[in-house]
Parts: structure tokens; sequence; C-alpha cells
């Protein structure tokens, strides 16, 4: 029915953020014609992005985001799809085996009610998705990065989990008996663009929509520490499911962003897996095998002698006057991050462009250097000690791939000034690291 070629005009583009897509330009018969929607649609991230700064100044005076915050969030979604330079994504691989093997009918890939059976299928298992990864520990590590952020922006939908993917696939598998993969293929792309612009502050209310779609004001309520706002507004796309279940919330008092106990820092790596090991250390002082494995299969706050899911009388106290961490700066390292990030930034879009030319060997190389370079900048935003070595060693490797064309400029023009920026920073921070090892030497003698 649809063209995968014209999928990709500004129109349909654009119209795929808000889930506006009709069937017939949507609908196809092999997984293999569905566009890419996610990755089409960075575009459009980028310009929703830039028009909520613009907007949001205009309204508060104040930037809706910090570049140590954005940049870890950025960070995360990017690490959030590295898998994917490896294997096709998890839960299209399960269900397209689930089909394969044990599907029990084959509804039909060019009908308008298998279109939106689909949509209101897909939805309702992201509910329980969302649901699990809130009242399972082990599924809440993974999830935990989302709301790892103290601000709530659009940058803040780009804070994705690593390791989520490897079990939310689980909970689609139902739908496989009878949906054709292709509208599964489709409407997972677009549950997932639709969640992205209601991560806004700048939208207020949307009157009589609030009560069936998810909207900014619901979603706010989702990333809450407040007491009120914990645990509830699951929804992807429709509101419904939280009312019929019991965990709609509206919004009321100021809602105060990130988690309960929030991590204050932008070490990506932490971001990303800090729950898990802090999971095994709780679970190491329980004695019996059964409150060791409750640690990891009962709420995130569960402790022995409280209810499955637990309860939040050790929660801080929310006042309503918190104050996000976010240490301070110079505009000088702030420039320079910021512009390594953007060449990272280019490297990984390049990685993923050329993912099918390349060697497994070469995709792992730059998939390291990618989480190398995202790690070393979250060191230099805290201004670690450490943070000198460890860019001097990724100054050298980033040098070195330039030299040998694993790495380029964006354009032919700015090659030249790219690599001597590249060489200024090698040098820069070799001077950083020589000067602490001498003041080391210096302490010692």
């Amino acid at each position: 029915m649809a063209a995968a070629a014209g999928s990709g005009s500004v129109s349909r583009g654009l119209r795929a953020m808000f889930f506006m897509l009709t069937p017939n330009e949507s609908s196809f018969e092999k997984v293999e014609d569905v566009p890419q929607y996610v990755q089409q649609a960075t575009p459009y991230f980028v310009g929703l992005m830039l028009l909520e700064l613009a907007v949001g100044a205009l309204m508060t005076g104040t930037p809706v985001v910090t570049l140590s915050d954005g940049l870890t969030s950025l960070s995360a979604g990017m690490i959030s799809r590295l898998p994917l330079l490896a294997m096709r994504g998890c839960e299209l691989s399960a269900y397209l085996y689930v089909w394969d093997h044990f599907r029990l009918l084959e509804l039909p890939w060019d009908s308008a009610w298998t279109w939106w059976l689909t949509f209101l299928g897909v939805d309702f298992c992201y509910y329980w998705v969302h649901r699990f990864a809130h009242e399972v520990a082990i599924l809440w590590a993974a999830h935990q990065v989302h709301h790892s952020s103290e601000y709530y922006n659009l940058t803040t939908a780009l804070r994705q989990s690593l390791t989520q993917q490897f079990t939310s696939w689980i909970f689609y598998l139902p739908m496989a008996l009878a949906v054709p993969p292709s509208a599964f293929a489709v409407h997972i792309q677009l549950n997932l663009l639709y969640q992205f612009w209601i991560h806004t502050e700048v939208i207020r209310d949307l009157g009589p929509l609030e009560w069936i779609f998810n909207t900014p004001k619901h979603h706010r309520v989702h990333h809450g520490r407040n007491l009120y706002c914990i645990d509830k507004n699951y929804g992807g796309i429709l509101i419904i499911w939280d009312r019929l279940f019991g965990t709609f919330a509206a919004e009321s008092d100021k809602v105060v962003y990130g988690l309960v106990f929030p991590i204050k820092t932008f070490e990506i790596l932490y971001v990303q897996l800090h729950y898990y090991v802090y999971l095994w250390k709780r679970s190491s002082t329980y004695k019996t095998v059964s409150d060791k494995m409750s640690t990891f299969i009962k709420g995130p706050s569960w402790k022995p002698g409280k209810r499955r899911l637990g309860d939040h009388d050790d929660n801080p106290k929310v006042t309503g006057n918190e104050i996000p961490h976010g240490p301070k700066w110079s505009l000088t390292f702030q420039v320079y991050v910021g512009l390594h990030f953007l060449l990272v930034l280019w490297t990984y879009h390049e990685l993923f462009e050329s993912k099918m030319v390349l060697s497994q060997l070469t995709i792992f190389g730059m998939t390291c250097y990618v989480l190398l370079t995202l790690t070393s900048l979250g060191f230099i935003i805290e201004q670690r000690p450490s943070s000198a070595t460890l860019e001097t060693i990724r100054c050298v490797v980033m040098v070195t791939l330039m030299r040998y064309s694993y790495l380029r400029s964006p354009l032919p023009l700015l090659s030249v000034p790219t690599e001597a920026f590249v060489s200024l920073s090698l040098l820069y921070w070799a001077l950083q690291s020589f000067s602490q090892l001498l003041g080391i030497k210096k302490k010692d003698d």
C-alpha cells in the first residue's frame, strides 16, 4: 500500500513524530519495506529541541536545559543504540521468531483494522513493559536511566537505557501469534517517536485530549519524585490504560524531577549501570536465598518484612525547593566539550551509515572509541582529577584514528581546522597530565 521511498518526505517524517500517519501510508507487506522511522527522525529531534530552547527562553527567560545534563541525556541515547550495530533489535528479532514458528492466524497486512489493532496492541503491551520496569527491581535497574535527569525537556526523552531492550521484547510476543511483523515494526517505532515530544514543560495543557492521550502534563507526573508522582502514568500514546488500571495521577503540586535518591553524576557508564551494582551489594547483605532473590524480583523499595512493592517511608522529603545537580565549570571547557561532542556525534552517525560495509573488528573498535569519548567528556564535566589523563589517552586515540582515515571531518572544508583542534587538544591535556605528574612527585619528595 505505502511506498517506502515516499516515507522520507518532510511531511511524513514530521507527522510520524506525533502519530499522525494514516494506515494507507504506513502499511507494508514485508518487514524489509518498513522505513527506519526512528533513524530518519534525527532532524526532527534536533529541530524540536532547538524550538523548545527558543520558546522556553521566551517564556521563562532561562534555558530549559543545561549543557552538562543535556549532553548526558544525548550520550545515553547514543549508547542505547550501539547494540544495533551488531544485531537487529531484540524486540523485532524475537517477534519474527515467534511469528515464523508459532503464529495461530495471519491478519491481513493491508487492512486498516489490522493497523488499528496493532496500534492498540503495541500501546497496551508498552503499558505493561513500562509498569513492570518500575515494579521489578532488576528491570528498574535498566529503566532508572531514563529517570535519572533532574530536568525535564526534550533531551530527557533521549536518555535511554542500554540494557532495557534485552528484556522488553518478552511483553510483545503474544501479538506475534496473529499480527504481521511488518505492522509491529511500524507501530513499535511510532509508539517510541510519539513519546519524544511529551517530554517538555513548554506545553502546559491540551484540554479534552488529556482524557485520552498521554500528554506532557501527564508525563511530567511520571518523571516526578514527589510522593503523588511515583509509579504513575505509565502510558505510551494513550492514558486510558492508567485510568483503567488505577495508575493515573493528575498533575497538582510542583513536580520535582529525577530519581528519589539523585545520583548527582554525569559519568555516562555509571548512569547506565550503577543500579545493578547497588542491587548486588544490597542482596549480599541478606542471609536467606529468598531475601537475596527478592531484592531483584520485587519492587525497588522492597525490604524484608515489607509488601512486594515496598513503601516510601525512607524517601527524602520533597519540598519543591530542590536544586538540580550542576557543577560550575568554565565557558572554555563548555565550548571544548561541546565541540568534541559534535565530533563524536558525527562519528556515531557515520558509523551507523557505514555499518554494512565495515568489518566487525572496525565496528567494535569504533564503538569503543565512542564509549571512551562519552566517558571522558563526562569526567571533564565533573572536573575529576583523572580527567586529564583519560582525555590525553582519548586524544591520542583520536589523532591515530584520523591519521588512518577512520575519523573524518563533517565537511572537507573543515578538515584542516579539525585536525588542528584535535592536535591542540592533545597538546593541552598532555601538558596537564605532565603537570599533575610533577605535582605528585613533588609531594612524594
